[in-house]
């Protein structure tokens, strides 16, 4: 009975490391014969304010449901940015289908300046400076899917100071 104890108070510590925010969730009906039946999307990021983050879209017929495919399949979806002072090491822009989403690094101090779903994202990823614009579509699942694609994009210092053959003190001057 210990043994079980101690492996339920891991899983709830391993669950604590991450931050998770529901950013869209969505009705669907879908007419039958016998009236309207509702299922549920959920879209949700996950972080652990220090530089990871991951992104999740689930679907079932219950809310919860919805949002615990979601987070499972955030946590498989990690990936890790290359944080520089808390903000983004340079500018970018990350697009999907017709949503487009631009990233400038910020000043310590300035905040998230971003708009819902960017924000959403921003804050469980840990980044605390960034001045962005989501240009395009509004539509919240693909300035999401713009943001990763950003994130994608964005190089990190020591892996461009191995490729040019210089020391990271000889790239930064």
């Amino acid at each position: 009975m210990v043994e079980r104890r101690d492996r339920d108070n891991r899983d709830r510590d391993r669950d604590k490391e991450f931050t998770e925010k529901l950013i869209k969730l969505n009705r669907v009906a879908k007419v039958v014969k016998g009236g309207r039946r509702f299922s549920f999307s959920a879209l949700v990021v996950v972080g652990d304010q220090k530089g990871r983050v991951g992104l999740g879209f689930g679907k079932a017929n219950d809310v919860t449901e919805a949002i615990r495919k979601s987070i499972e399949k955030a946590k498989k979806n990690m990936i890790t940015l290359p944080l520089k002072n808390g903000t983004l090491p340079h500018e970018v822009l990350g697009e999907f289908k017709s949503a487009e989403v631009l990233m400038k690094p910020a000043a310590p101090g300035t905040g998230v300046i971003a708009g819902g779903p960017v924000r959403a994202v921003m804050d469980v990823s840990g980044v605390t400076d960034i001045l962005s614009k989501s240009l395009g579509s509004k539509n919240t699942i693909n300035i999401v899917k713009a943001v990763f694609n950003g994130f994608d994009k964005i190089l990190d210092a020591k892996a461009v100071a191995r490729n040019r053959g210089k020391s990271l003190a000889e790239m930064w001057g």
